[in-house]
């Protein structure tokens, strides 16, 4: 049967479907392609792709009935579902957007999943895609951040992934809808093969924005903020490799098919780097140098995010391979060449 990864043309989508067919996995990608890359699936990955909104509900259907043309192993065993809008600054002048695209269209998702069950006789597992921007501005005291952290976020991207959380333990109650949400730190990184990586329009994540500012694609780099109470006043993240987040979603899958359930698991490594430090490595690997230009800090920004993740770790026998920053470092880097030149 078939494993459907939504938002699988973006990327830790696309690299969670490489992870899938690694393990012997048949894959359709549902992507309507605003922000997901056509190519990355058909060219790179060689998957099919079906271009849609995932709040069609009669596609749905069509597609856990197992009565679609691009299905490539019948009707649909599980959802991974990735897809949604991420930018948080966008979140806050249009919310309407990303509530009708986050929440709403997996509300529909869910209908569609719970009546196929009540059709089949059979639970259809969901892998959630959730975030630690749920976790709002954690108190210095809950550094690092488990899963019980109260959850408290900032902003309508925050809370339209929150909601869906709520989504998922009601239909968990009320109908036994198998489910993992996986609440991830900072993704970055690509993978070694330099043909999968991270193509944001516009890019709004460190690590490419410090790498484009180093290849003369950008004028700067900016920092917000020298004055948070870190060792070096900049603000410290815990950068998760992407291809660790996809092992990660290939484990938590197999989890819901063996055990069903509901499960919450933290994915980050448990230590941070300051954005100083990415900067720095940065220069260091690539022998090159940039402007940074000082700016003010931006609302919202808390000194340190980092993730307890041994909940992960204990459960689901994961571990981080390539989060390093030196090896997250080098495998952007070499997406970025190969990308761009």
């Amino acid at each position: 049967m078939t494993i459907l990864v939504t938002g699988g043309a973006g990327y830790i989508g696309s690299h969670t479907v490489r992870a899938l067919q690694q393990a012997g996995q048949p894959v359709l990608v549902l992507d309507n392609l605003v922000y997901g890359h056509r190519a990355i699936a058909e060219q790179v990955l060689q998957v099919p792709l079906l271009v849609g909104q995932l709040g069609d509900r009669p596609l749905l259907d069509a597609l856990l009935q197992g009565d679609h043309p691009l299905l490539p192993a019948g009707p649909v065993r599980a959802v991974l579902h990735f897809a949604a809008y991420a930018y948080v600054g966008e979140s806050v002048t249009d919310p309407a957007r990303y509530y009708r695209n986050n929440l709403g269209d997996t509300l529909v998702l869910l209908e569609a999943l719970h009546a196929e069950a009540q059709r089949c006789g059979r639970p259809i597992p969901l892998v959630f895609s959730s975030t630690c921007a749920t976790y709002g501005i954690p108190a210095p005291d809950q550094i690092p951040i488990s899963e019980r952290c109260p959850q408290a976020p900032i902003n309508p991207y925050g809370r339209s992934k929150w909601m869906v959380e709520q989504l998922l333990a009601d239909f968990g109650a009320a109908y036994g809808q198998p489910s993992v949400i996986f609440r991830y730190f900072n993704a970055a990184g690509a993978d070694p093969a330099a043909d999968l990586g991270e193509d944001h329009d516009p890019e709004t994540h460190l690590i490419p924005l410090v790498l484009e500012a180093l290849a003369g694609r950008r004028e700067a780099i900016q920092v917000f903020g020298r004055d948070y109470p870190t060792p070096d006043g900049t603000c410290i993240r815990d950068y998760i490799h992407v291809g660790d987040l996809a092992a990660a979603h290939v484990l938590g899958l197999e989890r819901l098919l063996e055990r069903g359930g509901q499960h919450i698991y933290n994915l980050g490594t448990g230590s941070g780097y300051s954005v100083q430090q990415v900067i720095d490595a940065a220069r260091a690997h690539t022998g090159r140098e940039l402007r940074v230009i000082e700016a003010p800090r931006r609302p919202g920004d808390p000194a340190e995010l980092v993730a307890d993740a041994a909940k992960a770790m204990a459960e689901l026998g994961w571990k981080p391979q390539r989060s390093e920053l030196a090896t997250v470092l080098a495998d952007a880097w070499g997406w970025h060449q190969r990308r761009w030149g």
